[in-house]
């Protein structure tokens, strides 16, 4: 049997005060593909322009004036002041393939939940950002499954959530840019926050 060496979550959470939405991943990419210190890092992932499309309808809005970097404060600043908190769903993982794709990814270690939502009392939805950090988190929670872009009810610990399954942010995800774009826009504007 091949050994995989184990590699811990790189970053800190990112949890706003007043976050009432909850966005988990599945785990970041190899660090010499980042081009900031923070979630979604790859400039080949799309979230930041989804985000920007959604909330400024301009894709570049996150993106330095080059294009070649994100603009990390003001995507912290923007997270914190709409209440929106960043995590993951595994905490450690092994890489089968060495690469960042969710399919050879194996998760070792899955998030502490009932910690993480006690440190985010006011957070009422958790947006899941792809099918392995949906997975992921069906080993913690008793929910169904919503279909893409939709969402489910569950009870967590006697606290009353909204789970969602968006599309995935990656290009590897077969949709449009302008599509996944309308998926979430559809999800914030449920949530009130457009």
């Amino acid at each position: 049997m091949e050994k995989y060496e184990k590699e811990r979550h790189p970053l800190p959470p990112f949890f706003p005060a007043a976050a009432r939405v909850l966005m988990l991943g599945s785990f970041p990419p190899k660090r010499e593909r980042w081009k900031m210190d923070f979630f979604y890092p790859n400039l080949q992932n799309d979230m930041w322009r989804i985000f920007g499309l959604v909330f400024f309808d301009d894709a570049g809005h996150f993106l330095t004036a080059d294009r070649r970097m994100f603009r990390e404060q003001a995507i912290r600043e923007f997270l914190a002041a709409k209440g929106i908190a960043l995590w993951d769903t595994a905490m450690e993982v092994a890489r089968l393939k060495g690469n960042a794709s969710d399919k050879f990814l194996e998760v070792l270690k899955p998030v502490d939940l009932a910690d993480v939502l006690a440190t985010l009392p006011c957070c009422e939805a958790i947006v899941l950002t792809g099918q392995k950090a949906m997975d992921t988190l069906l080993t913690l929670v008793e929910a169904d499954e919503p279909a893409t872009g939709a969402s489910t009810e569950t009870v967590y610990h006697g606290r009353k959530l909204r789970i969602y399954r968006m599309p995935s942010s990656s290009r590897a995800y077969p949709k449009p840019l302008a599509e996944k774009a309308t998926v979430y826009k559809t999800m914030f504007r449920e949530l009130n926050m457009l």
